[in-house]
C-alpha cells in the first residue's frame, strides 16, 4: 500500500526518523551559473533550485567548502571534506552529501571510501550541465543524492556516487563520457542500485574492508608523490628516467591484461628496487592477469621483476590507494597485501 498523499514508503520512513542531512558544496559545473567569469553558486543557491527537496521534510544543513573546480582539488582537501563529513555523522546527522565537479569525482569518491569508517553513507554527486542550460541535471542529482543519504538501504555501503538516478560504489565507478549526463558507470559490476519514483532500491551490496588511516600530516602527504605511466605503442620508458629521485611510487597502466613492450620491462623492474610499482590495465575494466602469458613484458614477467598486481583497480584508483599507503609509511609487503585485498 502506498504512503498517505502518494509519497513513497521509504520517503515516509525517512521523514519519521530523519535527524537531517549535511550537504557540503564544493565547486564544479553544478555551481557554475554561466555568464560572469568566476561566478559560483553557493550551496544554498544550488539546493534552492531543487524541486521537491523541501517536500522531503528533512532538515538540510548546507555548508560551502573548497569552492574550486574538481581538477584543482588536492588529496589534503578531499581528506578535509571527509573529516567534516565524519564530524557531522558523529554529531548525529543521518547522512552526508557532497557536491563537486565531475572531472575527478571517481578519484575523490574512492579516496573518501578508503578512509570512511561509518555505516551512514557519504554520497557524492554533481552535474554535467550548467544550471542555466536546457536539461540541467544538477537538481535531479542532488534530490536523488539526498534520498540515498537518508535511505536505510544504503547503510554500510561506504562512499557512493549518485548520478542519473543510479547509485554507484566508489570502488567501481568511472567517468566514461566527456559530456553525457549518463557519464558515470561501473563497467565491472553495474550500479548498486537505482532511485525509482523517489524510492531507493539497492540491488547489490559492495564488500567493505577496514578503513585506512587518513594521513593528517600535510608534509607526509605532499612528499608521497606517485606517478602514473600509461604504456603506449613503441614505448621505451625514456620519460621514466630519474623517477626514483622525484617520486616514491609508480602505477603502470599496461596494455590489455597487463603487458608492456619487452624493452620497457627491465626499466620497470629496476624501479621496483627504489619504490613500489603497481601494474594495472589501461582498458578501464577487467583485471590484469597473473600467470597466463610468459613472454618478456608479460604480466608473469613483470610480477617476477617485482611489480605488484593491481587486479581490478583501474590506474587512477590504484594511484589513489598507493599514494595513501605510501604516505602512511606502508612497506612493500603491506602495499602488496592491500592491493590483494582491495584490487
Amino acid at each position: 500500500m502506498g504512503a498517505p498523499g502518494g509519497s513513497p514508503p521509504g520517503e515516509v520512513r525517512a521523514r519519521e526518523r530523519a535527524l537531517g542531512v549535511v550537504l557540503l558544496a564544493l565547486g564544479g559545473t553544478i555551481s557554475v551559473p554561466g555568464g560572469a567569469r568566476g561566478a559560483r553558486l553557493s550551496g544554498a543557491e544550488i539546493t534552492a533550485a531543487v524541486p521537491g527537496l523541501a517536500e522531503l521534510g528533512v532538515p538540510l544543513d548546507v555548508r560551502d567548502v573548497h569552492a574550486v573546480p574538481s581538477g584543482s582539488l588536492t588529496f589534503a582537501q578531499v581528506l578535509d571534506v571527509v573529516a567534516v563529513a565524519a564530524r557531522a555523522v558523529a554529531d548525529g546527522t543521518d547522512g552526508v552529501v557532497v557536491t563537486q565537479g565531475t572531472d575527478t569525482l571517481e578519484e575523490t569518491a574512492f579516496l573518501a571510501d578508503l578512509v570512511w569508517p561509518h555505516e551512514k553513507p557519504l554520497v557524492l554527486t554533481g552535474a554535467m550541465r550548467q544550471p542555466a542550460t536546457a536539461g540541467a541535471d544538477g537538481p535531479a542529482n542532488v534530490l536523488a543524492a539526498v534520498r540515498v543519504a537518508l535511505a536505510r538501504e544504503a547503510r554500510g555501503a561506504g562512499a557512493l556516487v549518485v548520478f542519473n538516478d543510479e547509485v554507484h560504489a566508489a570502488r567501481w565507478v568511472r567517468k566514461t563520457h566527456s559530456t553525457s549526463t549518463a557519464t558515470f558507470a561501473s563497467p565491472n559490476t553495474g550500479p548498486l542500485g537505482h532511485v525509482v519514483e523517489g524510492r531507493v532500491r539497492m540491488l547489490l551490496a559492495p564488500p567493505r574492508h577496514e578503513p585506512l588511516s587518513a594521513v593528517c600530516d600535510r608534509e607526509r602527504l605532499a612528499a608521497a608523490r606517485v606517478a602514473l605511466h600509461v604504456v603506449t605503442l613503441d614505448d621505451d620508458g625514456a620519460q621514466l628516467q630519474g623517477l626514483e629521485r622525484t617520486h616514491r611510487g609508480l602505477v603502470v597502466a599496461g596494455f590489455g591484461v597487463g603487458h608492456v613492450p619487452d624493452v620497457l620491462a627491465p626499466r620497470l623492474g629496476a624501479l621496483t628496487e627504489h619504490m613500489p610499482v603497481v601494474l594495472t590495465s589501461r582498458t578501464g575494466s577487467g583485471s590484469v592477469l597473473r600467470h597466463t602469458y610468459g613472454a618478456p613484458g608479460s604480466e608473469t614477467d613483470l610480477r617476477r621483476r617485482g611489480l605488484i598486481d593491481g587486479a581490478f583497480l583501474d590506474p587512477y584508483k590504484a594511484r589513489v590507494l598507493l599514494r595513501l599507503l605510501v604516505a602512511a609509511g606502508a612497506g612493500r609487503k603491506e602495499i602488496a597485501e592491500a592491493f590483494a585485498l582491495r584490487g
